[in-house]
């Protein structure tokens, strides 16, 4: 994983089209799961992302009436499916490319119900054994591109 992986602030066009964007953001959640559980893992490395991410949001929106909406993030996601052996594939080439970015949830993270078991328990696994839920790649377009390739989206 990069030191840093994000946009500078000239880079942020919330004028352009998504992609125009230099950075792609991806969330690849195995498919095989139900729909409560990949949602949630979804929105998990989507959380982590977003933190570890900078110049991803855009600014806060303001409706009419002054109400201010949180900024989401202006160069777009696609969320993508995978089998449970193409989402570790993904990971790993993901972790070993060099400018992205990635966040992932180990099954461990909703077989538990306590942080530090979480812990514990991706502790005691080697990497090759964690099987994963989600996983989100930020990076250069093409990169990413060649890291997810043609997955259908979820």
């Amino acid at each position: 994983m990069a030191d840093q992986v994000g946009f500078l602030p000239d880079e942020v066009d919330t004028a352009a089209p998504t992609r125009a964007a230099r950075l792609k953001w991806v969330v690849v959640v195995d498919e095989s799961l139900p729909t409560g559980i990949a949602a949630n893992a979804a929105i998990c490395t989507a959380a982590a992302t977003a933190a570890g991410v900078t110049g991803l949001l855009g600014p806060d929106a303001v409706d009419a009436d002054g109400s201010s909406h949180p900024g989401l993030p202006w160069a777009g996601c696609s969320v993508l499916r995978a089998s449970g052996e193409q989402l570790a594939a993904i990971r790993a080439k993901a972790a070993a490319s060099e400018g992205v970015f990635v966040a992932d949830m180990p099954a461990a993270a909703q077989l538990t119900r306590v942080y530090d078991e979480y812990l514990e328990t991706v502790a005691e696994t080697p990497s090759g054994a964690l099987p994963y839920y989600a996983v989100s790649v930020v990076g250069p377009r093409n990169r990413v591109d060649k890291i997810v390739g043609r997955l259908a989206l979820l």
